[in-house]
């Protein structure tokens, strides 16, 4: 009996041991659930950037047509999931920024990227998708034609680019350095250099088409030094002119060096690229200090550590995969953009063209760190309040990036490269994140400053630069609304703006939210200015057609209005979209529309919307849905699936938030963010995690005591980490009877009390604590808000 009972017992703790192993096995990290070719069709140069850290500088990514240039500033390019070859991997990704390309290949040496559909003609590769593997923080692909695995990670301002080499007396790399890439812009000068050493250095500076929009006779540098980990056997340079055999130095457009290696069967070789916006030096200290004694491998592990522990401040739990790809998926591209842009020693670039310093601490590091940014246009309605929940020490420094170049040009920059102006839309909505950062908490930088910026950026016109966007504010202060001017296509200047009736209601917002800090800081006569403002949208509601409609500056509409046309009056939309652009006073809204006209219009949009993917349909166009009811494409009108909230039908804001996150949003190349549309920098991906969870404030958290307005998670249970100023609390939200057709409320405690209405403060759910919801499969009428 005892063998038997010792037998079992081996046997049981066996089992149990198999079971430990294999759940082991199969418990996935958050990155895993990153899946970065996700909407890569028709996407930006900034998108597809795997080998990087979040907020990171260097962010490498493989390149299928960066070549092409931009035209406009803003077009697809770079990568494309439909491409079937590469022409090189680029390290620096960013808006309006990009070059320092580098090109592994085998046999005759190639000194241009060649065509998309003929690659022989250049250095560039075919490639199948089974053979390419991209994740958080890593990428790897087989060059085809040259038979060479290419593998790209990353430390924050470092580029690791490793390539594994076929038998060959001929294997080559080469730096790419003085051509466009991407959103860069035309090179204006370029050099590079082998130094006595052995590292190759350089710069490129370039024009890029909104530099030369908003900040004409200005420009951006980019500066590299890289090492490698073998010698080559031959070496030269080359530019558009021709090729220099054995030469160590070229300067010009098209400026390149190329290293020939003799290299035996899967022979590896690694290059460290250190990246810099202001000097070689700062490039080559940026390398050392980061990376000096790392391999491809320690990178690569150091970068996956980084990453899960980003992602893994909002864990999602549930029974569908799909949401969860796309949930981390979304995630990774909210922490992948706007990235870092200053040196390990605080160096940073002035508007100006010159070198800043940070503030050093006590230990010689910098007290903040500066970050390139596109436009934070929208921004409001996902970024920032994702930046205020769970990474406020990089909305912190964000802040701190932007008075940086306040203090040294005195505006406000929108959207900046290397500190240059490069608004996008010509507005600028920095102020209103300048103020939801320190009503959500947020509150170490210099406050008088960001104050002080923040108002004039609302109220001042006086030399005010294109840069700065806004131009029409002058009319906006003086009548409280930005006339619309006949003949002014896209452009707008003191006295008005093609875009009028748009700029009234973002410019009635922004004074609104910076009416909040001025309340906050005691500012009582600041803020009964921008209160009056705030009403501004008002002055353009017309009675008759129930619509905001432009106005002249004589007080009349204009003629021949059609609510479904976009750019006459309003930028990037139409009537039907912008008349719900008035988040800081949806109450006042409802009513002048009448609850049941807003409840039933609204409701109808989006029921005809979803007829066509909440946007622009299956077509591969950023714009294809500008003159529909609603687009979910672009930023002017994210916030309105949560207005039922505020008119007395929550469960239809639940009902139409679930069916966007289901139908929208995809897992495949081409429909990824819509079809086609502009993610802009982690924007649409912010939304759907905020939206996801359960969380959203249409105002911004721009309130003095900011809350989320709560609807139904796509999951049974999130945990949000690492909250509060010890950082050391977890909110917890735990959604009972969750599937994907039980999508309303029936109850929701916090804490064990029953809320009264849908809604939390920012500041409970940073204090920690569990919210329990239980959801059903019919609406439910218990919250009126």
């Amino acid at each position: 009996m005892k063998n038997i009972v010792v037998k079992f017992c081996i046997i049981t703790s066996l089992c149990l041991f198999s079971i430990t192993a294999l759940s082991q096995k199969t418990v996935k990290k958050f990155s895993d659930y990153v899946k970065p070719n996700i909407g890569t069709a028709h996407s930006r140069w900034f998108f597809y950037t795997p080998g990087a850290m979040p907020f990171g500088l260097a962010k490498l990514g493989p390149s299928t047509n960066g070549h092409l240039g931009n035209e406009q500033g803003w077009e697809a390019t770079g990568y494309d999931d439909r491409d079937t070859s590469i022409e090189g991997f680029a390290c620096l990704h960013e808006f309006q920024i990009g070059g320092i390309v580098l090109a592994p290949s085998v046999g005759k040496l190639q000194t241009i990227p060649g065509a998309l559909d003929k690659p022989e003609e250049g250095y560039r590769s075919r490639f199948d998708r089974k053979d390419e593997y991209a994740s958080a923080g890593y990428y790897s692909v087989l060059l085809k034609d040259y038979n060479i695995k290419a593998e790209l990670t990353a430390t924050k301002r470092v580029g690791f680019q490793r390539y594994t080499f076929p038998k060959s007396a001929q294997s080559n790399i080469i730096f790419d350095i003085g051509n466009r890439q991407g959103e860069s812009g035309a090179v204006k000068e370029s050099k590079v250099t082998i130094t006595e050493d052995g590292r190759i250095e350089g710069y490129v500076i370039t024009t890029p088409e909104y530099v030369k929009k908003y900040q004409a006779g200005t420009e951006v540098a980019m500066y590299f030094s890289a090492v490698l980990d073998k010698k080559p056997s031959s070496f030269g340079a080359f530019n558009k002119k021709g090729i220099q055999a054995g030469a160590k130095e070229i300067e010009g457009e098209g400026a390149g060096i190329y290293l020939t290696f003799d290299t035996q069967q899967n022979e590896m070789i690694t290059v460290k690229i250190g990246l810099s916006y202001t000097s070689v030096d700062n490039a080559r200290l940026n390398l050392d200090t980061e990376a000096k004694s790392l391999n491809f491998a320690a990178a690569e592990k150091q970068s996956l550590a980084v990453w899960n522990d980003y992602l893994g401040r909002i864990a999602v739990e549930g029974k569908n995969e799909a949401d969860k790809i796309k949930f981390y998926t979304g995630l990774y591209h909210a922490l992948l953009g706007r990235g870092l842009g200053s040196d390990v020693n605080g160096a940073y670039p002035m508007n100006n063209g010159k070198v800043g310093q940070i503030p050093l601490d006590s230990k010689g590091k910098p007290l903040h760190n500066y970050y390139n940014t596109d436009a934070i246009w929208g921004g409001f309605w996902n970024l920032t309040q994702l930046w205020a929940l769970a990474y406020p020490e990089y909305y912190a420094d964000w802040v701190q990036g932007q008075l940086l170049v306040y203090k040294d040009a005195g505006w406000l920059g929108d959207g900046i490269a290397n500190s240059k102006y490069v608004s996008g839309v010509g507005t600028n909505f920095t102020g209103l994140a300048i103020a939801s950062a320190y009503n959500s908490g947020i509150r170490n930088f210099d406050v008088e400053k960001g104050y002080e910026a923040a108002l004039k950026n609302e109220l001042e016109w006086k030399n005010r630069i294109e840069g700065a966007g806004k131009m029409d504010v002058k009319q906006f202060v003086e009548l409280g609304y930005s006339p619309y001017l006949d003949n002014m296509d896209y452009k707008t200047n003191t006295e008005g703006s093609g875009f009028s009736a748009s700029h009234t209601l973002e410019y009635s917002y922004s004074a609104y939210a910076v009416a909040q800090f001025a309340k906050a800081l005691g500012k009582t006569k600041d803020y009964e200015k921008l209160m009056k403002l705030a009403d501004g949208w008002k002055l353009l509601y017309d009675k008759e057609t129930t619509f905001i409609r432009p106005k002249y500056a004589n007080g009349t509409f204009i003629k021949d209005f059609d609510p479904s046309q976009p750019w006459r009056g309003f930028q990037e939309g139409n009537a039907w979209q912008y008349t719900f652009y008035v988040p800081h006073n949806v109450t006042e809204l409802v009513a002048t529309l009448g609850k049941d006209t807003f409840n039933n219009r609204l409701d109808d949009i989006f029921t005809k919307s979803q007829k066509n993917v909440f946007g622009g349909g299956t077509k591969i166009d950023a714009f294809a849905g500008l003159s529909g009811f609603y687009n979910h494409g672009n930023q002017p009108n994210l916030h309105i699936s949560w207005l039922f909230n505020f008119s007395g039908k929550p469960y239809l804001t639940q009902k139409w938030v679930h069916a966007i996150c289901d139908e929208f949003y995809g897992t495949e190349g081409i429909h990824g963010y819509g079809y086609g549309q502009d993610e802009d920098q982690g924007q649409l991906g912010a939304w759907y995690v905020m939206s996801s969870i359960g969380l959203f404030d249409v105002k911004g958290l721009t309130d003095i005591n900011p809350s989320f307005q709560i609807g139904s998670p796509l999951f049974d249970k999130i945990t949000i980490k690492k909250l509060g100023k010890s950082r050391d609390k977890n909110f917890v939200i735990d959604v009972k009877n969750n599937s994907k057709t039980n999508v309303y409320l029936q109850e929701v405690k916090l804490n064990d009390i029953d809320l009264k209405q849908l809604s939390i403060e920012l500041e409970a759910v940073k204090k920690g604590g569990v919210l329990k919801m239980k959801v059903d499969a019919q609406p439910s009428t218990s919250w009126s808000n």
